[in-house]
């Protein structure tokens, strides 16, 4: 029976397929499969013989691989699939070769959709079993059951290697990257980076939280002082490398909510919603950070920490109190409790409105009036409550004003001696950048001038790079200085 099949396999190869193009479609799932599994791309290849074998001339065969190295669980990035139905569509195409049903799709959507198309326009399906005219029942019901079994088989692939990721995962072992500031150690350890303007610039950002209380105030004391973020090269020829970057709020955000800064090692902290990918890129979903009761590892002290637990829990209570309509930190703006006040009234926010070019400002309660079209509860001129409120703050501090002040005045050299390590930590890398410039250069054979002059222009580079830098330290160091500045007189 088996070999009555066999010959009656190519009895389904009529002379109006033949007229058409027969399509070999090469596929490997990843980069370093087209690299290492050499001998399965051969035998994909190798089917443009058995097209010809089948009664296609040479000039008929199109190789289409142009999904090489490019997962078959979706066509949303797969041009070489797309060009292939489109030529089907077309009605070019008599025969459609893959060495097995799986490089042709691993998702049944994108397979049956394959189907439907050669069924109605009359193109034939091979792989290494066989020939399929998908317009026949029998067939068809075949190649079905290959494209089902086909993405059973890409699932139990992930699930079988997302067990072994969260089981690596709840053992603390998995590092998908590690924060700026942190390094892994050949041994499979983490430590903190080892070089001291990183930790140093760590360091700075969760005590400037501390003394600003929000992700704005930040940023805008490192843009303020032409501070930058440091971060290690993780690909390409200079990998390992420390840059410095400019800093930005998500950056800074991240930074504040990632508990590794704490020693903690989490795994689960955000989830994926798939919902809303861009057309075109499968993988352009949104990412959302989960609640901490619902991350699915979280190991206290196991890595080493720039701030404690307490400081980590803080910090999160504190941004989540900014993004609060009702607690945080005061909005900006001339009046005193712009964002604070509440009505006596009805008890809602009153909102701060500016006049006379901002030197006016008032609280006014409207939202009644705005959302059900009611009358304003009412509206009073920020001065008089802002007075009132200065003098009762004075009243209540005046006990403790000495203390207050010299607490003031600590954490104003804090911060005075924190910027100048920065400056400190900056020029004395410049300077080193300069000094290895120079070696280079004198090390050169003087008569290989293809290489000195290189190392020349490095050099000079190196000493622009240091020169510029020293005057930006100074026209810095001398802002500070000025008498508008809170204890510049003392730097």
């Amino acid at each position: 029976m088996t070999m009555e099949l066999t010959r009656a396999l190519p009895e389904k190869v009529l002379p109006r397929h033949q007229e058409r193009q027969a399509v070999v479609y090469v596929r490997q799932s990843t980069p370093r499969q087209v690299v290492e599994n050499r001998e399965s791309t051969r035998l994909q290849y190798g089917l443009a013989d058995r097209a010809c074998g089948l009664g296609w001339r040479r000039e008929q065969v199109t190789i289409i691989d142009d999904d090489l190295g490019r997962s078959g669980s979706s066509a949303l990035d797969r041009p070489g699939f797309q060009r292939l139905v489109a030529e089907v569509g077309l009605g070019h195409v008599g025969l459609v070769l893959g060495i097995e049903v799986s490089r042709l799709a691993r998702s049944c959507c994108d397979w049956h959709q394959l189907l439907e198309m050669c069924a109605l326009f009359d193109t034939l399906i091979g792989d290494a079993d066989g020939i399929y005219d998908p317009g026949t029942y029998n067939d068809r019901l075949l190649l079905g059951l290959k494209g089902t079994m086909s993405e059973a088989e890409l699932h139990i692939l992930k699930a079988r290697m997302h067990e072994g990721r969260c089981a690596k995962a709840r053992r603390g072992e998995l590092f998908l990257g590690l924060p700026r500031g942190y390094v892994l150690k050949p041994s499979g350890e983490v430590a903190l980076d080892p070089d001291e303007g990183v930790q140093r610039a760590i360091r700075l950002v969760f005590a400037v939280f501390e003394r600003r209380r929000s992700v704005s105030g930040v940023l805008r004391y490192l843009v303020d002082h032409d501070l930058q973020l440091p971060d290690r090269v993780r690909s390409g020829p200079n990998k390992g490398d420390v840059c410095w970057n400019r800093p930005n709020r998500a950056t800074l955000s991240d930074m504040l909510r990632h508990p590794a800064y704490a020693g903690a090692y989490a795994f689960g902290r955000r989830h994926y919603d798939g919902r809303r990918r861009l057309p075109g890129k499968p993988h352009s979903g949104r990412s959302y950070l989960r609640d901490p009761q619902k991350w699915m590892v979280l190991h206290q002290d196991a890595l080493p920490a720039y701030i404690d637990w307490s400081h980590f829990e803080r910090n999160q209570r504190q941004m989540a109190m900014n993004r609060s309509r009702h607690t945080g930190v005061p909005r900006g703006g001339a009046a005193l409790l712009g964002g604070l006040i509440s009505c006596g009234l009805c008890g809602r926010r009153m909102f701060t409105t500016y006049t006379d070019d901002g030197r006016e400002a008032r609280y006014v309660c409207h939202q009644l009036a705005t959302t059900y079209g009611e009358a304003r509860c009412q509206s009073i001129s920020a001065w008089p409550v802002d007075r009132l409120t200065s003098t009762l703050i004075l009243e209540a501090l005046s006990p403790a004003a000495i203390e207050v002040s010299l607490q003031a005045s600590e954490d104003i050299e804090l911060e005075r001696r924190q910027l100048h390590d920065q400056w400190k930590t900056r020029l004395e890398r410049a300077r080193y950048e300069t000094a290895l410039a120079r070696r280079r250069y004198e090390a050169v054979d003087p008569d290989n001038r293809l290489v000195a002059r290189t190392l020349e222009r490095d050099w000079e580079a190196a000493l622009a790079a240091e020169q510029s830098l020293t005057d930006e330290q100074r026209r810095a160091l001398a802002q500070v200085k000025r008498p508008g500045f809170p204890g510049g007189s003392n730097l």
